[in-house]
């Protein structure tokens, strides 16, 4: 995904109610963006599936189909999907994270195995 429609969703999570696209250009603060493409990146993040559009009179609003949580966790498991070896890209992730992080990740674990019994 690139850094604009990266930005074009953080708005869209940040706004929590369906925006207009010229709501979403006046978000876009310090930025230099035309209407137009601002409309045609809502677009491809629509045709992608990853927000979702309603008529609002003759405009459409935007809202994320998922959300920030859960989109970054299904890009995650896309990306452990890239691995030949997915325990071994596991154990690097671990190693990786901060003591805060690998207590997070930890009690998400226990939950789900509790769960799952």
């Amino acid at each position: 995904m690139g850094k604009l429609e990266r930005a074009v969703l953080d708005v869209l999570w940040d706004s929590g109610s369906p925006c207009l696209v010229r709501d979403v250009v006046e978000a876009l603060t310090g930025r230099d963006l035309a209407y137009t493409t601002v409309m045609t990146v809502l677009d491809r993040l629509e045709k992608k599936g990853v927000v979702r559009r309603e008529r609002d009179g003759r405009a459409w609003r935007y809202e994320p189909v998922a959300s920030q949580d859960s989109f970054v966790a299904r890009q995650m498991l896309d990306a452990l999907d890239l691995a030949g070896d997915r325990e071994a890209a596991l154990a690097r992730f671990a190693e990786t994270v901060t003591g805060s992080e690998a207590r997070a990740l930890s009690t998400a674990l226990s939950e789900r195995l509790a769960v799952s019994g």
